[in-house]
């Protein structure tokens, strides 16, 4: 390693030469410091405050995490309205169970109603509701996402707007038996 010494003084250890100055030349040369002084941290003070206010272009636009999510929940809405689920099959049994009990003593009609009409209208009540729960959140997701987010948040909640509103349609359809009627008892 080289070590040369050099007689430049560095501005840690370099000291101004001390003049003989009067008490007032010295107190306005301090008048003028303290106002640049300020200045300059006022500057200083101004730009970390616009520093702060900036945010980086991925947290402002956020994540898109809880609209991917949303989207992803109405498409497995939409899909389970569409097949069914545990909830409309456990109403159906009950109302099986109750029209067996309340038609033992009625006509046969009364009883195709009681025993399969119920049942078959709670199961259209129960998976109508599934769907509209999933159109909702669809629309909800579309209407609320923003253009910077993901395209795919956009596509999925599309098409949980799409499965929720056919299982609508055909929850509506089955529980005013427009596809399929009840069937009916020969005189």
């Amino acid at each position: 390693m080289d070590i040369t010494k050099t007689d430049e003084k560095t501005e840690e250890t370099a000291t101004e030469p001390k003049t003989e100055a009067s008490p007032e030349v010295e107190a306005a040369a301090e008048a003028t410091a303290e106002p640049a002084a300020q200045d300059a941290l006022d500057e200083a003070d101004e730009a970390d405050d616009a520093d702060d206010d900036e945010v980086p272009a991925e947290v402002s636009a956020g994540t898109g995490v809880g609209a991917g999510g949303a989207a992803v929940v109405s498409a497995a809405l939409g899909a389970v309205a569409l097949t069914g689920t545990w909830t409309a099959k456990v109403v159906s049994e009950r109302e099986t169970l109750i029209g067996q009990i309340h038609s033992q003593s009625g006509t046969p009609a009364q009883q195709i109603s009681e025993i399969y009409g119920d049942a078959w209208h709670s199961t259209a009540l129960v998976n109508g509701v599934f769907a509209l729960l999933a159109l909702v959140t669809a629309v909800l997701v579309l209407v609320l996402v923003r253009p910077e987010r993901p395209a795919w948040v956009r596509a999925v909640a599309l098409a949980g707007a799409v499965l929720g509103g056919l299982g609508l349609l055909l929850s509506v359809g089955t529980y005013f038996d427009l596809f399929l009627s009840l069937p009916t008892t020969g005189s």
